[in-house]
């Protein structure tokens, strides 16, 4: 399975980022082999709107099957969703601590939206 999970860096060391869309780094690992790559989100950075579409977009070409992160838009989600990526919202700390929230099956998957388009 490849999951992808939102961070402000570029390795397993780095906090999670609650910002789905505007999430620095993505980190995309095989959740078996933990072999991970760090893919930058700079482009969505500092759009005015449309980040959490391009974002997802992003995560789909990467043929992610789940997301963590913080939160997520209703536009990223529809975007993800329309993808078959699931979405596990409410995560915190490192990635690494994320990744065995999600090994433990301690994340839910989210069903809806968590916050309003736009959200910082």
């Amino acid at each position: 399975m490849r999951i992808a999970i939102s961070s402000t860096g570029k390795n397993l060391d780095s906090n999670l980022d609650p910002r789905f869309g505007r999430a620095a780094y993505f980190i995309i690992m095989d959740a078996e082999t933990m072999d991970f790559e760090a893919v930058e989100n700079a482009q969505n950075l500092n759009l005015p709107q449309g980040a959490g579409i391009q974002a997802g977009k992003t995560i789909a070409d990467h043929h992610v099957d789940a997301l963590i992160t913080g939160h997520c838009g209703p536009k990223a989600f529809k975007v993800l969703q329309s993808a078959g990526v699931k979405i596990l919202t409410g995560a915190g700390g490192k990635v690494a601590d994320a990744v065995k929230q999600f090994k433990k099956g301690e994340l839910a998957a989210a069903s809806e939206a968590d916050v309003e388009g736009h959200w910082v």
